[in-house]
């Protein structure tokens, strides 16, 4: 059985006087890739004078681009939908031979394609104090990727 949950969200700006809108990008439409299923979805825009052109971007991600001709006192921009709440297995998936094992080395091939994903910054603080106590806990246990992601 599962539970269906509706979501409002509203985002409303008022002027004291009419202003120029630059386009806005809207990314408030959940992807098509995405494992929970969305029963409804609507997005209204106000002022009610504008254009609104839906791209997809680089990752599947719905894009609603809006451009307003006409100056205006308000900009308010509300989503509403229903979403069915399934249990899902985060952990339902396949695991490449070559990842078995934690840890794995990319293959050279995968690696230059997962340049974009693998980019890190300077941790933190307490990232780096977790970071130093779970390597200290799991380092050199050899244990099984998904035992891994569990843990």
């Amino acid at each position: 059985m599962s539970i269906k949950v509706a979501l409002h969200h509203r985002t409303r700006y008022e002027y004291d006087r009419p202003v120029s809108l630059s386009p806005h990008e809207v990314r408030l439409r959940p992807a098509a890739h995405t494992r929970t299923p969305i029963q409804s979805y609507s997005l209204k825009v106000l002022p009610a004078k504008h254009f609104m052109n839906w791209q997809q971007d680089p990752y599947g991600n719905w894009v609603a681009r809006i451009v307003f001709p006409e100056k205006t006192r308000e900009l308010q921009i509300d989503v509403d939908l229903v979403a069915e709440m399934t249990v899902i297995n985060p952990f339902d998936f396949f695991v490449d031979a070559n990842a078995e094992q934690w840890p794995f080395r990319y293959s050279p091939e995968q690696a230059r394609e997962l340049v974009p994903f693998l980019e890190t910054e300077t941790p933190g603080p307490l990232l780096q104090k977790w970071l130093t106590r779970v390597r200290g806990e799991l380092e050199g246990r050899g244990m099984m990727t998904i035992d891994f992601l569990v843990t």
